[in-house]
C-alpha cells in the first residue's frame, strides 16, 4: 500500500470519528466508551511509543473515553485474563497485540460472544473468526525492502555469497519476512548458509553466524539478518572472528543500537516501522467501532489477510528503509530517535561525519 493511500485512509477514519463523537442523537454530548489496548510484552516500544500515541489519539477524539491499557509481559495466559477483565469492565473494543498468535484466538472468541470488536494490532490473531480488523505493518514489504537493500549494497556482478539468518520460525511475521526476502534474493545470490533463530535470540544468531563463518572461511559478501537483534549477533560474531571490514548486514525494527551501528558502518540498513501511523490508525478505527460507525472500505483499500478462519480486512502501514543516508529523513524526522540519543560519546565522530552534530 502506498503512503498516500495510508494518508487517505487516516483521513477517512478521522472524519468518521469526529462525526460520530460530536454529539448524541438527542443533541447532547456522546457518552464515553471504553477501549482496551492489550500489549504483549514490556518492550520499550510499547511503553514509549504505542501506548502514549494510541491514548493521545483516543483522548483527542473523545475526552471522556477510557483506554484500558494492560501489558502481559510475555505471558499468554495473563493476557487472556487481562482480556476477560477488560470485557467484564465493559470494553466496547479490544485492540490486541497477541503474545501468542494462536492462543489469542480464545480472546477473540470470548469477545465475539459479548459483541466486542477485536482489532488485531501489529500481529495477526490466527484461527479466529472474531477478529474484526487487522492493523499492522506490511511485513512482506519489509522482507522485500531488506532483500533489495542487500542486493544494492553488495553491487556484485556475479552471484554473491550470502548467509540468511531469520527470526523465530513460530512467529507468523518472521515467516512472512522470510518468504519475501527469498523472493527478492533467490536466483540473484548464492545462499551458502541459512538459519531459523528461535525467539530471534541475538546469542543464537551469533552462534549461527560463527558457524557460517567457519564453514565459509570468513568469505561472505552479505548477510540477511531478519531483525536488529539478529543483526547485533551477526556483528558480534564477525568482530569476534577478527573481521575489520564487515560486509553489508540488514536488520529490522530501527532499534537505537542498530541505528548507531549504521552510523558506525557496522550494519548497512534497518527497517523503520512508523509506529505513530500504526497506533493512530488503530485508535481511529477503534473509536469508530466503539461508536458503531460503519467503516468505509477505502480505509483498507480492499486489503485482507487470511488468519486461517477468515479474510480479515487489513490496514497495512508501509515501512521505510533506513540507511546512513536516510536516517535523518526517517527516524530523526519523526522523532523516533533524537540526535542526543544517537550521538553518545562512542558515536560522536560517526555522528559528525553523518551531519548529525
Amino acid at each position: 500500500m502506498k503512503a498516500n493511500r495510508i494518508a487517505a485512509a487516516l483521513v477517512v477514519l478521522g472524519f468518521s470519528a469526529v462525526a460520530c463523537g460530536a454529539s448524541s442523537g438527542s443533541g447532547g454530548v456522546t457518552p464515553g466508551k471504553k477501549i482496551a489496548f492489550l500489549a504483549p510484552d514490556a518492550s520499550a516500544r510499547f511503553e514509549n511509543q504505542d501506548r502514549p500515541l494510541f491514548q493521545s489519539k483516543v483522548q483527542s477524539l473523545c475526552s471522556d473515553c477510557e483506554v484500558i491499557y494492560r501489558n502481559a509481559g510475555g505471558d499468554a495466559t495473563l493476557q487472556e485474563q487481562q482480556a476477560q477483565s477488560a470485557i467484564a469492565a465493559g470494553a466496547n473494543v479490544i485492540v490486541l497485540d497477541p503474545v501468542n498468535t494462536t492462543f489469542a484466538s480464545a480472546i477473540a472468541a470470548a469477545a465475539a460472544k459479548r459483541h466486542v470488536a477485536v482489532i488485531a494490532y501489529d500481529r495477526l490473531v490466527l484461527n479466529a473468526a472474531g477478529v474484526t480488523y487487522y492493523v499492522a505493518f506490511d511485513n512482506e514489504t519489509i522482507g522485500a525492502l531488506q532483500g533489495d537493500a542487500l542486493l544494492t549494497a553488495m553491487k556484485a556482478s556475479t552471484k554473491p555469497t550470502v548467509v540468511m539468518i531469520h527470526g523465530d520460525p513460530a512467529d507468523l511475521n518472521a515467516e512472512l519476512l522470510k518468504k519475501a526476502a527469498h523472493g527478492a534474493l533467490d536466483g540473484k545470490v548464492t545462499i551458502a548458509k541459512e538459519y531459523d533463530t528461535p525467539a530471534s535470540s541475538p546469542g543464537d544468531a551469533q552462534l549461527e553466524m560463527t558457524q557460517a563463518l567457519t564453514a565459509l572461511n570468513n568469505k561472505v559478501d552479505g548477510v540477511y539478518a531478519a531483525d536488529d537483534g539478529v543483526a547485533g549477533g551477526v556483528v558480534a560474531a564477525m568482530k569476534a572472528a577478527g573481521l575489520t571490514t564487515l560486509p553489508p548486514i540488514t536488520g529490522g525494527d530501527a532499534e537505537l543500537s542498530a541505528v548507531q551501528r549504521i552510523l558506525a558502518g557496522d550494519q548497512y540498513m534497518t527497517v523503520y516501522r512508523p509506529v505513530k501511523q500504526e497506533a493512530e490508525a488503530a485508535a481511529l478505527l477503534a473509536y469508530d467501532l466503539a461508536f458503531g460507525v460503519s467503516v468505509a472500505a477505502a480505509v483498507t483499500g480492499g486489503k485482507t489477510v487470511n488468519n486461517s478462519a477468515r479474510d480479515v480486512p487489513a490496514l497495512l502501514v508501509e515501512p521505510q528503509t533506513v540507511t546512513r543516508r536516510t536516517l535523518i529523513s526517517t527516524v530523526i524526522a519523526d522523532g523516533f530517535w533524537t540526535r542526543s540519543q544517537l550521538c553518545t560519546a562512542d558515536y560522536a565522530k560517526a555522528c559528525k561525519a553523518a551531519g548529525l552534530s
